[in-house]
C-alpha cells in the first residue's frame, strides 16, 4: 500500500485493509522513519483507528528509544479519539471507536508521561494538546503553567489547550494582542470554542479589514458566530462578494449558522462593540 497515496485521497475511500497495514507498519521498526511518522499521522483518523492502533500510537509513545518526532507525531494522533471517547462517551455502541478501559489507560499513561521531567518540551507540550481534547482536573494547572512560561512555544501550546479547557478568557484576551501569529490564531480559536465575549472587539477588527491574513479571517468568521450570532451577519455579510473561494464558502455558511443559533436564542451576550 502506498502511504503517500492513501493521504492524499478521503479517509472513506480508503481500502478496507487500511488499518491492518497502517497497524504493521506502526510496529515495524525496520521499516524507514518516515513511513513510520505518516503511519501514525494516518493511523489517527477515526475512519481506521481502534483499541489495537491506540495501543501501538501508545507503545511508540511510551517507548523513550523512539525518536521524539515519531513519538510526538503518535501521540498527537490520539487526539482525536481521546476527543471522540470523550464526547461520546460510551452510551452508544455505535459511536464507540475505542473501548472505555483503552480510553481510560490513554489518560493514565499520557497524564504520568507528562509528569516525568526527563520528556522532552516538545514531547511534553505535544502530550499536553493531546491529552486535553478529554480534559482532566490536572489541565488546568499544567495550562496556566505553560501560559506563564516566557518560553514561546510553550505560551502557543497553553493557548491552544485553552480552545478545551474553560476558565481562561482573561488569558485567551490577552493573547488576542500577541505579535505572534500563531498565538493570536489559537487565540481566535479559542474565543469562539469559549465563547469570550471581551474577544469581540478583537473579532470585528479582523472581520472588517481588508488586508486581514486569510487564516486568521476564516478563524475569525467561526469565533465571530459562536460569540455573538445576532451580530455576526452585519459583519459576515460583506465576506459572500470576496474574491476568495474559500473566504465566500465560509462566510454563507456562518451566516446559515448564525440564523440558525439566533432563532433558538443561543445569543447570552448583549454587549457592543
Amino acid at each position: 500500500m502506498d502511504l503517500r497515496r492513501l493521504k492524499e485521497i478521503p479517509p472513506w475511500e480508503w481500502p478496507k485493509d487500511a488499518g491492518h497495514v497502517l497497524l504493521e507498519i506502526l510496529y515495524d521498526e525496520e521499516m524507514v522513519e518516515s513511513d513510520r511518522i505518516l503511519a501514525a499521522e494516518l493511523a489517527g483518523d477515526t475512519v481506521v483507528i481502534n483499541n489495537k492502533i491506540a495501543d501501538a500510537l501508545l507503545w511508540m509513545v511510551l517507548e523513550s528509544d523512539h525518536s521524539d518526532g515519531l513519538r510526538a507525531k503518535a501521540v498527537i494522533s490520539l487526539g482525536p479519539v481521546l476527543e471522540h471517547a470523550y464526547f461520546y462517551e460510551f452510551e452508544d455502541p455505535d459511536e464507540i471507536l475505542i473501548s472505555e478501559e483503552t480510553f481510560r489507560k490513554l489518560q493514565k499513561s499520557l497524564r504520568r508521561l507528562y509528569m516525568e521531567a526527563d520528556v522532552p518540551n516538545h514531547l511534553r507540550r505535544r502530550i499536553l494538546e493531546a491529552s486535553v481534547r478529554a480534559p482532566q482536573g490536572w489541565h488546568e494547572g499544567a495550562v496556566r503553567a505553560a501560559y506563564s512560561s516566557d518560553d514561546e512555544a510553550w505560551r502557543l501550546t497553553a493557548v491552544f489547550c485553552m480552545s478545551y479547557i474553560r476558565g481562561f478568557d482573561d488569558q485567551i484576551r490577552e493573547a488576542l494582542e500577541s505579535s505572534h501569529p500563531d498565538i493570536l490564531y489559537q487565540a481566535i480559536v479559542a474565543s469562539g470554542n469559549s465563547e469570550v465575549d471581551a474577544a469581540w472587539p478583537y473579532i470585528a477588527d479582523i472581520l472588517r479589514r481588508k488586508d486581514a491574513d486569510k487564516a486568521l479571517l476564516l478563524a475569525a468568521i467561526e469565533a465571530c458566530v459562536a460569540i455573538r450570532p445576532k451580530e455576526a451577519a452585519g459583519l459576515i455579510g460583506p465576506l459572500t462578494s470576496s474574491g476568495d473561494e474559500d473566504v465566500v464558502d465560509a462566510a454563507h455558511e456562518a451566516m446559515t449558522m448564525a440564523a440558525a443559533l439566533s432563532k433558538h436564542g443561543f445569543d447570552d451576550n448583549d454587549g457592543n462593540d
